[in-house]
Order: structure tokens, then C-alpha cells, then sequence
């Protein structure tokens, strides 16, 4: 990255719209804008005060490209740590166009992807957890990634990080002091004190750790596979639950031979469902690479939702043993299958069923729920059951959460390397080799904040932004 010079880039969607905006950023941006703009007013851009609008036309040459409003950032006091200038212009694509070439022709150049929140980041604006929350904030498409987004651009965890990481290196200082004066045998680091940080940073990196299997998935929604067998009711569901047709639902037993997915929120917290081919014997070879791919999805979900026919256990309004036996064995093979998953048994076509059978058939399913898909009953108890399982405590507390998978690497090295320190302290190792550790330990968690980083690492983060941002 070249700090002196401008970046240029278009920082609302692509395509028409009402208004468009065009941002330029760099030591020079209000001078590259100066010759361009021309103020319907006596204040020329050069004069413009900071963090005030003028309305103006830009031309080029003697043409008018558009009538236009320019903001102004001056110094610092902008979000990229330099002077800003936004052109708030018609959201014409071509307009657009036409005037982010002409600033480009007049010495700008065109901004990399989030090479705008990558100047935020190298001026002191934001550190890099800070900077990548951005790219979440963007990409929230719930009130639970949403929140997390914001929690970490306030400074989530990191800011506790940081004030860690400096007591640690303050600790990392006396006993590499003790290294100049080795053979007086002297400690400037109260062992004590050190012992003591040393268990509140495992507690710390512990609990953080521990968050990101929840931070996971709130972030990118929750995984709820359907299942059952054929001819279910597992495309009704889905259907019913997304409150459109997004599957295509037959009283032909195997119709869906591949998995379907869809997202929704329910009261702010994102889950992806997962309709997928009923489990069964079949010779049928399409149809049972469907079966296959249902296990995988099982596989990879967080919560399963397993539809029973219970139309099929009753003949001549009785319990039919043996469909009772087939069935009872169907759910046992699933949760032995895929044990300590959260599981959620239904009884569909519940509107077909007669109180007394209800009751039957309680006795023999712990835990069922009754829903018809078909007639959208019970579909609202459904998605309270799902909530149940989501622990959103810590969301609901604002404790920190993670959510980012570098992050969660980083913490698992640091949380390595401060266990070897423990243990260090423990077996009574000298100053230097206690060093090593704990300079690891200082490497991992500034990581995360940026205290620590390089070129290829930033290139990775901003790699995933959008232009303009």
C-alpha cells in the first residue's frame, strides 16, 4: 500500500439509484477534488471546513457531469486517519463511472478491496479486530451477527486482550532484565504476581475459546437438518417454516433426492434449514446418493428435527406394533448415530390425530411435539424449541463472543503457550526459558489486535472486503 497517494472508489452498491457516493482518500484528496468541483457558493474546496457539505457542480472540462453535494474530512479526523472527500452525486452508473474515471485520469487511482478500512487500520482508527468486524457489520443479515458485528467494532474482546498483553509484557521486561543479571541471582518479577496474571490469562483465553461455538454459528446462522422418512412431510416443513414454496412438496415418497437450504430469523437469530432426503432402503441409485448426502448434512448441522408419519402407526384407529417397533428403531439408529447433537422429535400430520391417540403416543416418545406442516399448526412451538437451544446469555449479557475463525487460532496458541508458562512456573524453569513462552504467548494475542502482524496477513483480511469499504 502507497499512503501518499489517493484511492478512489464508488462507496454505495453498483448499479442506479437515487444517489450514488464517491469517496476519495489520501493526503491530497481535497486538492484532487478542488480542480473538478466548482461551489455555488464563494468558498472554493480548498477553504471548505471540515466536516461540512457545499453543493457544487463537477465538470470536466467545460462539461457538467452532475450538480453534486461534497463532504469534507480534514487531518485525522476522518474514518481512514487521513483527509476524505465524498462526492454525494445522482445514482447513475454512468455518471458514476464517468466521474470516478475523470479522478482517476486527474491522479487518483482506483482503491484495492477494503483498502479504505486498511487505512483506518495503519492511521490508529481502529485495530484489526476492530477492522475486520467491519466486513461482518456489512455482511449481518440478522439482529444476532448484527450485534456481534457491533460488539466487536466497540471493541469486543480485544480491548481485554490488550490490557492483558500489557501486564505480560510488563512481567516479559523484569524477567528478561533478570537475564542481564544472571549471575547475581536476583528476580525483579514477583513470582507470585506473575503466577497470578499467568491464571487470570488461562481464564481468560479459556472462556473466549469456549464462546467461538456459539459465536460460530450465530454469525453464520444456526444448521437445522429435517429428516425422516419418505413422504414425510420434510419439503411441507421447510416450506412452512420459510412461509413460501421453496421446496417442491408430491405425495410421490421420494421426491427430494438432494439436500435444499434456506436461511430465516427468528427473533433475530439466523437458522439455516436443511431439507433433505428421506431416509429409507432403495435400490434407486439417485436416490440414494440423496440418503447419502442427508447423513452428511446431519453431519454438519447443530440441530436435528426429526419428522415421524404418525398416520402410518395407526390402522383402523390403533397402534400398529410392529410400524411402532420400526419407528422406535429409526429414532434410536439416528441418536446413536449422532449422539450429543441437540435433537427435536415431531409428530406430523398431527391433524389427522385424535386426542386419544395424541396421548397414546406420548407415552411411547418422550419429548414430542405434535405439528401439522401441512395446515401450519404448531409450526410458532417449533421455532420457541429451536430458541431453546441457542444459549445467546453471553449475547444478550454483551460478553465477548467470538466469532472469527483467525481469532480462534490465535487464542488457541496463545492459551498453549500461557500453559507452558504455568507449567514453567511450576517446575521452577530459569528466566529464559520462561522468556520464550511467554514471548509466544505476547506474539498470538497481539495478532488478533494487529500489534502484531505482516503483509501477507493483512493481505488475506481485506482480500474479502468489498470495494469502497
Amino acid at each position: 500500500m502507497n499512503k501518499n497517494d489517493c484511492i478512489i472508489a464508488l462507496a454505495t452498491p453498483n448499479g442506479s439509484g437515487a444517489i450514488g457516493v464517491v469517496r476519495v482518500s489520501g493526503s491530497e484528496a481535497i486538492e484532487l477534488v478542488n480542480p473538478v468541483f466548482f461551489p455555488k457558493g464563494k468558498t472554493s474546496l480548498l477553504e471548505q471546513k471540515s466536516h461540512s457539505l457545499q453543493l457544487g457542480v463537477i465538470k470536466d472540462g467545460e462539461r457538467i457531469l452532475d450538480e453534486v453535494l461534497v463532504s469534507v474530512f480534514r487531518g485525522n479526523r476522518s474514518y481512514t486517519g487521513e483527509p476524505v472527500v465524498e462526492i454525494s452525486c445522482h445514482g447513475s452508473a454512468f455518471i458514476l463511472k464517468e466521474m470516478i474515471q475523470l479522478l482517476i485520469r486527474k491522479g487518483g487511482r482506483a482503491a484495492e478491496p477494503g483498502e479504505f478500512t486498511l487505512r483506518a487500520f495503519v492511521n490508529g482508527k481502529m485495530d484489526l479486530s476492530q477492522a475486520e468486524a467491519v466486513a461482518d457489520l456489512i455482511a449481518s443479515e440478522n439482529a444476532a451477527s448484527h450485534q456481534l458485528a457491533m460488539q466487536q467494532m466497540r471493541g469486543g474482546f480485544a480491548n481485554e486482550l490488550s490490557q492483558l498483553r500489557k501486564q505480560l509484557l510488563n512481567f516479559a521486561s523484569l524477567i528478561e532484565l533478570e537475564l542481564d543479571f544472571s549471575e547475581e541471582d536476583v528476580e525483579f518479577a514477583n513470582r507470585d504476581e506473575f503466577q497470578a496474571l499467568v491464571m487470570k490469562i488461562q481464564k481468560t483465553l479459556q472462556r473466549l475459546i469456549d464462546s467461538f461455538s456459539v459465536g460460530n454459528v450465530l454469525k453464520k446462522g444456526i444448521p437445522v437438518a429435517i429428516v425422516g422418512e419418505p413422504n414425510v412431510g420434510k419439503s411441507t416443513l421447510l416450506n412452512a417454516l420459510l412461509n413460501e414454496e421453496r421446496a417442491i412438496v408430491s405425495d410421490i415418497a421420494g421426491t427430494t433426492r438432494d439436500t435444499i437450504e434456506d436461511e430465516i430469523s427468528i427473533k433475530g437469530i439466523g437458522f439455516r434449514f436443511i431439507d433433505t432426503a428421506g431416509i429409507r432402503e432403495t435400490e434407486d441409485t439417485i436416490e440414494g446418493l440423496g440418503i447419502q448426502r442427508t447423513f452428511e448434512k446431519i453431519e454438519q448441522s447443530q440441530v436435528v428435527v426429526h419428522l415421524l408419519n404418525t398416520t402410518l402407526l395407526f390402522e383402523d384407529g390403533k397402534l400398529h406394533e410392529g410400524h411402532l417397533t420400526s419407528i422406535k428403531k429409526a429414532v434410536t439408529d439416528l441418536n446413536e448415530k449422532f449422539p450429543n447433537r441437540p435433537y427435536l422429535l415431531i409428530a406430523n400430520k398431527a391433524d389427522l390425530l385424535t386426542p386419544d391417540q395424541k396421548v397414546e403416543l406420548a407415552i411411547h416418545f418422550e419429548k414430542l411435539l405434535f405439528l401439522s406442516a401441512k395446515e401450519k399448526e404448531g409450526v410458532a412451538e417449533l421455532q420457541n424449541k429451536l430458541l431453546e437451544f441457542v444459549d445467546t446469555g453471553a449475547l444478550q449479557n454483551q460478553d465477548a463472543i467470538v466469532t472469527n475463525s483467525r481469532h480462534y487460532q490465535a487464542l488457541l496458541g496463545a492459551l498453549e503457550e500461557i500453559n507452558r508458562v504455568q507449567e514453567g512456573l511450576t517446575a521452577g524453569l530459569t528466566s529464559d526459558l520462561l522468556a520464550i513462552d511467554i514471548r509466544q504467548c505476547l506474539y498470538h494475542i497481539g495478532e488478533i489486535t494487529g500489534e502484531v502482524t505482516n503483509d501477507e496477513i493483512l493481505g488475506n483480511i481485506f482480500a474479502n472486503f468489498c470495494i469502497g469499504k
